[in-house]
């Protein structure tokens, strides 16, 4: 069999393992959702108050890959979990690096991505199933404080879960305004390339066909969010706060049916955002096998909502 990557893993002084420093890039400048721009425009997220369009948080999931399998092997692409906080925005040209500390006898593992001068663009666990653990985001979600005022998320309803909607990927399919770009255009840039991701190649992975790498299984979850019935009050401007991708009985494949729920289990606030945590549920076509579960908190900006007048700035 091929080895899924060639990156170079390095033993750090600590006793954790690094991956190389990296310049992931900015694939949704042109991303748009409810008829505005999104926070990955720079000219948006500089009314906002960001340096520039921000680089999509499970970007940084493809560096982390290659350390999981370090760790535990082919199967993480197939049962592993991935779940953050994301703590620094990352923006186009910026170098980053993944790094794991290996956790003897556990199955999990505290990982972190960070810039050049130390700051974290993210902080969580990688894990493997079938239990995965006691996840960062299974620690985090159990903390939060109850959210005191809603504006943006005033007609959500915690528990509600939406109807199934059936997704597939094919290689070059283009993923719509949310992302517009193919998993054939995702590997010209992606960070940590596999021999798994392509079709051409794939026949000599453990799985014979090209799969999804975490950071598109991400993608594929959000394909049809725009058409269903989330009941933010728009328009708005969101971001990924958290997040966590949990495989049971992957990898997802390429060209693959699958059918998407969504659960709305948790509510949160900042001085800054309303956040509204969902968990997308991904069945195999027609049955209620679990292949993978999402966990997103996605944090609305008071400052981008008319919901708020006294924070709004003028976001196009």
């Amino acid at each position: 069999m091929t080895a899924l990557f060639q990156t170079k893993v390095d033993h750090l002084p600590d006793g954790a393992l690094g991956g190389p420093w990296r310049t992931p890039r900015n694939m949704l400048t042109a991303q748009s959702y409810d008829g505005h721009s999104s926070i990955h425009d720079d000219d948006t997220a500089h009314k906002l108050g960001f340096q520039g369009g921000t680089i999509e948080g499970p970007t940084h999931f493809s560096q982390l890959a290659p350390l999981g399998v370090a760790i535990w092997g082919d199967p993480f692409l197939a049962k592993g979990c991935i779940s953050v906080h994301y703590r620094t925005p990352c923006y186009d040209g910026e170098e980053t690096r993944a790094i794991v500390q290996p956790t003897p006898n556990r199955g999990d593992a505290p990982i972190q991505v960070v810039k050049r001068d130390g700051s974290e663009v993210l902080r969580g666990t990688m894990s493997i199933g079938p239990d995965h653990g006691q996840t960062a985001l299974d620690l985090r979600i159990s903390q939060l404080e109850p959210l005191s005022e809603r504006r943006i998320l005033a007609d959500v309803v915690v528990g509600a879960i939406t109807p199934r909607r059936r997704v597939v990927m094919a290689f070059d399919q283009n993923m719509g305004a949310l992302y517009p770009f193919s998993q054939k255009d995702k590997l010209q840039s992606i960070t940590e390339p596999s021999p798994a991701y392509d079709p051409a190649s794939a026949v000599t992975t453990p799985w014979g066909r090209a799969i999804l790498p975490f950071e598109m299984v991400s993608v594929l979850s959000q394909y049809t969010v725009a058409d269903e019935p989330i009941p933010v009050r728009h328009p708005e401007v969101g971001l990924f706060a958290d997040q966590e991708i949990r495989l049971f009985d992957g990898p997802l494949l390429v060209g693959e049916p699958y059918d998407l729920e969504r659960t709305f289990v948790a509510m949160s606030g900042s001085r800054r955002t309303e956040s509204l945590w969902i968990k997308t549920t991904v069945f195999r076509a027609g049955s209620d096998h679990v292949v993978a579960t999402l966990l997103l908190n996605n944090a609305y900006l008071k400052a981008s909502s008319p919901s708020y007048p006294e924070h709004q700035e003028a976001v196009s």
